[in-house]
């Protein structure tokens, strides 16, 4: 997937609500971070997907929206059915009412039928490729075509490209969804122009955020002993398409202008990886560090970071970096977050990235080069009047995506398919018919 989201409390608009908005920004601060008071809870809603403590980005979002309803709407209508990886087990909220063993396909058969038999007006399907059973995440469709009520599925990626099993479980996910939800127009298209999805299907929703204050990082930079420091940093799971090895190669010439800098690592290895291969990866990057006499500048934060911890260190950031690897990152949750922060940020310009930093909300440059990461660095923090404006425009860009913003819109969307799926004649994308050989081969991966 890609990259993970940030958990935020059970109120997600109250954090750090102390902090005032600059009056310069149009902003009233009593209208922006003013709590909102829940309002009647008009559906029931079963939530699929991964749920926190377990560390992924689709637990960190699942958990994340589920908070956002309940803070808009009341605790009462929201529960979850959490998906658990291979022989792993996890200490859950309340919230959590039922558990899907990811590679047992009568999992997702058991799950149906208590769906079914829980009064349940709705059910929201997070979906990823990699966190279902069965090749391409195929098992998720014996959940599917045995539930009984509207269905509506957030797609956290959408390729342009798939392979053979990744196109049929999409296009069995769009025939058996009443509405998808999208968090970029580039997915939408992508939908669109590759799997034959009706636009009017699809409802366009920005990754959610928390509301955080826009304050200077020097705010928080004693607190995390880099005071004095020029920040750069990328945050999340690590896994080697991230393209930290660029920032690192890119530290000797940034260096050679701001001895002060240093480059920041949030997040432990992602526990895919890890279970692979253990800590090797990020063991790799210190050995590049050394190789390239940085090491002294390159601090890892080796642990999924509480929302608190998240607050603080993408706050103490200067410049927030996404240097992925590969253009097809339909979504990326770390960036929306920098973005809410009011962050300077230079990405690679993979698909969400082009889109979210148009405008100059941030910088692009090309995939997997060192010098035009310092070069866009060492200019940002040589012009600070830029830098400042930069931030400002993400900043206001992002007022939009904040969480109880993304709750009503996914409210909307609930109604609609609810609404849609009353009407005497219900027109739905067709299941596609697929030779038994294909459906049993997917099933049985």
């Amino acid at each position: 997937m890609p990259t993970p989201n940030l958990s935020v409390n059970s109120q997600p608009n109250a954090l750090m609500r102390r902090e005032m908005l600059p009056s310069a920004f149009g902003i009233s601060p009593a209208s922006s971070l003013q709590a909102i008071s829940p309002r009647p809870h008009p559906l029931r809603i079963a939530v699929v997907g991964n749920h926190l403590p377990r560390q992924c980005g689709i637990a960190t979002f699942t958990t994340d929206l589920c908070d956002a309803i309940a803070a808009e709407y009341g605790a009462a209508g929201v529960f979850v059915a959490a998906v658990n990886d291979h022989q792993s087990s996890y200490l859950y909220p309340a919230r959590v009412r039922f558990e899907i063993a990811e590679g047992d396909l009568s999992s997702y058969r058991s799950t149906a039928n208590f769906l079914n038999a829980s009064n349940v007006d709705l059910v929201c399907v997070q979906h990823e490729y990699g966190i279902y059973g069965g090749n391409a995440g195929s098992y998720l469709l014996e959940l599917l075509k045995h539930l009984t009520m509207p269905v509506v599925t957030t797609l956290h990626t959408v390729l342009r490209e798939p392979n053979r099993d990744q196109r049929f479980v999409m296009q069995q996910i769009a025939a058996r969804s009443d509405r998808l939800i999208v968090m970029s127009e580039y997915s939408s298209r992508v939908l669109r122009d590759v799997f034959g999805v009706p636009g009017d299907k699809i409802d366009l929703i920005p990754h959610g955020i928390p509301d955080l204050p826009f304050v200077e990082p020097d705010a928080y930079k004693d607190s995390l002993s880099i005071g004095g420091k020029a920040v750069l940093l990328t945050f999340g799971l690590l896994s080697p398409n991230k393209g930290f090895e660029s920032v690192i190669r890119a530290l000797p010439r940034i260096l050679a202008r701001h001895s002060n800098a240093v480059y920041l690592i949030a997040g432990a290895t992602h526990p895919h990886v890890w279970a692979r291969e253990g800590d090797r990866y990020r063991e790799q990057l210190q050995a590049l560090a050394r190789e390239q006499g940085v090491e002294d500048n390159v601090i890892f934060h080796n642990r999924f970071a509480s929302p608190k911890e998240m607050a603080a260190l993408v706050g103490s950031a200067d410049i927030y970096i996404t240097p992925y690897c590969h253009a097809e990152q339909a979504v990326s949750g770390t960036l929306a977050y920098a973005m809410g922060s009011g962050k300077a940020i230079i990405s690679t310009p993979y698909w969400h990235a082009v889109e979210l930093l148009e405008d100059g909300r941030g910088a692009l440059v090309p995939f997997e080069d060192p010098a035009a990461i310092a070069a866009t660095a060492i200019e940002l923090l040589d012009n600070e009047a830029k830098r400042q404006s930069m931030r400002r425009r993400a900043y206001l860009y992002a007022r939009q995506m904040v969480w109880n913003r993304a709750a009503q819109s996914y409210m909307r969307s609930f109604t609609r398919a609810r609404a849609n799926r009353m009407q005497p004649v219900h027109a739905r994308l067709p299941v596609q018919a697929v030779e038994k050989g294909t459906q049993s081969q997917l099933l049985s991966a």
